[in-house]
């Protein structure tokens, strides 16, 4: 009813009571904790950040033992952690986090997505791996992703990061359990470890890319994963791919 009319009672609108509701499905913003050691990088991340209507910058750490602390006291919903950290490194901080038992979302900053320190971070529970040299855009969509529950890899192939997960989780005598996975499903499974893309795996199936999404809709479900990158950390740790790749 506009303001100033009268209700059926005869009783004017008080402007001062009047309240807009607020929909109960309005989302909270994601809340994030910073760690990183050089202040300036740290205050134009806090910046940028602020800028998002669905950011919360809600605490800041310049070395790796104060990570840990603000990160069990605030309960960030993500921790975007500086790998090169004083006091605790990156890693350090990430086994502290895990034993810990924190809800918090890792996602790692770091120089080169390339090291096999960033497959280290991802085995310790980050969430995910970005360059400090990546675009604004780019953060952003990397918080918004790993929020929603997937992984996210700074522009790496996938076969790159996995071939280095087999070196370093990969155990001999260990079953491969399959998961209800078809014959053609592992094969696929196998060539997203290996790096190609869906028209890649049609071809090299001789397969339409429409048949390849289908069978990756169900891979994804039946293995609960929900990116590619996701699939082949799943793939590798369960030795989905010990014969192929």
């Amino acid at each position: 009813m506009p303001i100033g009319e009268k209700s059926p009672n005869g009783h004017s609108v008080d402007a001062t009571n009047f309240q807009i509701p607020v929909s109960p499905d309005e989302k909270k913003p994601i809340t994030i904790l910073i760690a990183v050691s050089h202040a300036i990088f740290r205050d134009g991340l806090r910046v940028l950040l602020q800028m998002e209507t669905d950011f919360d910058v809600i605490g800041e750490a310049s070395d790796g033992e104060e990570a840990v602390h603000l990160a069990a006291r605030i309960q960030p919903d993500i921790l975007l952690l500086d790998m090169m950290m004083p006091k605790r490194n990156g890693l350090d901080v990430l086994r502290q986090l895990r034993r810990a038992n924190l809800s918090a979302r890792v996602l790692i900053l770091t120089a080169d997505v390339g090291k096999d320190i960033s497959v280290q971070a991802l085995n310790l529970g980050a969430r995910g791996v970005i360059l400090n040299t990546s675009t604004s855009a780019i953060l952003f969509r990397a918080i918004r992703k790993v929020m929603d529950g997937e992984y996210w890899i700074s522009r790496e192939s996938v076969a790159g990061l996995v071939e280095r997960l087999k070196t370093s989780t990969q155990r001999a005598g260990v079953p491969s359990l399959k998961f209800g996975l078809t014959p053609r499903e592992l094969e696929i499974v196998v060539a997203v470890v290996s790096g190609y893309s869906n028209p890649e795996i049609a071809e090299k199936l001789a397969l339409s890319e429409q048949t390849v999404k289908h069978h990756l809709t169900h891979v994804f479900d039946k293995l609960g994963v929900y990116s590619r990158v996701e699939l082949a950390l799943f793939a590798v740790n369960h030795n989905l791919v010990e014969n192929g790749a």
